[in-house]
């Protein structure tokens, strides 16, 4: 059984978990502005705020006692891989599922000239 946060790490709790939750977002964010404006400088900087989320994980789950069990420290790794996976994953969902909407009358672009 997991024993419970200590008063004295309420503190780091909290703003570990809302660095998780800054850092998580900024990474997603970055993550698809870099791919939607082909800016590929910005990539190196969504995968810092990557190491940030790893970071801020790390230490919120040590200041939760959650490393002390196997089964969540399993579900911590399981969480960070995840994360690190998941906007590929819908970037090329995305792609995949918009690339037949740039082939179909529809598109005005379709009409046009070269």
């Amino acid at each position: 059984m997991i024993e419970p946060v200590h008063l004295a790490n309420f503190f780091t709790v909290f703003f570990s978990a809302a660095m998780v939750i800054m850092t998580g977002a900024l990474y997603a964010l970055l993550f698809a502005y870099s791919r939607v404006k082909q800016m590929s400088r910005l990539m190196p900087l969504a995968y810092l705020a990557y190491l940030g989320l790893v970071v801020s994980t790390l230490t919120l789950a040590h200041a939760a006692n959650l490393l002390h069990s196997p089964f969540w420290t399993a579900i911590v790794g399981l969480m960070l891989i995840g994360y690190l996976l998941a906007p590929h994953g819908i970037w090329k969902l995305c792609v995949g599922t918009h690339a037949a909407e740039h082939n179909t009358p529809a598109n005005p672009k379709f009409f046009q000239q070269p």
